[in-house]
């Protein structure tokens, strides 16, 4: 059995990619795959998530044993089939290639096909390019930085004056407050 599987993303309004794998082929197989699709280095903990039908996170497999004492059941990609958690066609599914931003695809089990088998997984479809595998964030402070305009009026209104106000918002000169405490 072979099942066809969609992946999307919320970054990249034309990114597309279909990939074919054998229902017996493992999660880290899919893994595989995803990475060669998008042209990913494999140097990330990625995670999987079987989700409900509105993206709801379900249960997590994991690229490595995270050694977890918790009483529900953990599944490492390596040891789990594709068939053991995967059933039904419009299966969604979350894949997260980015762990420190939390960014991922979005992936649906689009068709099960029967009476065929695949020895190796098939990009039957890519479309768009894939958003960028991680985001350097020392780029991006410094990209947002050396847009924002530090001159005087940076702060507000360049003829505010700190020392009119006391530290409880009041006015210094004994204006009444904008809350008259006998109305409390």
């Amino acid at each position: 059995m072979v099942y066809r599987f969609t992946i999307i993303s919320d970054e990249v309004d034309n990114f597309i990619r279909e990939i074919k794998i054998d229902s017996e082929a493992t999660f880290f197989d899919f893994h595989t795959a995803i990475l060669k699709a998008t042209g990913y280095n494999d140097d990330q903990m990625t995670s999987f998530f079987i989700c409900d039908d509105d993206w709801e996170k379900q249960q997590e497999i994991t690229l490595e044993d995270m050694g977890s004492s918790s009483e529900e059941d953990t599944y490492v990609m390596k040891d789990t089939p594709l068939s053991e958690l995967i059933e039904d066609e419009k299966q969604k599914l979350i894949y997260i290639f980015d762990p420190l931003s939390e960014r991922i695809f979005f992936i649906e089990l689009s068709e099960i096909i029967t009476g065929t088998n695949l020895k190796q997984s098939v990009c039957s479809r890519s479309e768009g390019d894939a958003p960028s595998q991680t985001i350097d964030f020392d780029k991006e402070l410094s990209a947002t930085a050396s847009n924002v305009d530090l001159d005087e009026n940076f702060y507000g209104d360049q003829d505010f004056d700190i020392e009119e106000f006391d530290p409880e918002g009041f006015d210094i000169d004994g204006a009444s407050s904008p809350i008259d405490n006998e109305s409390l």
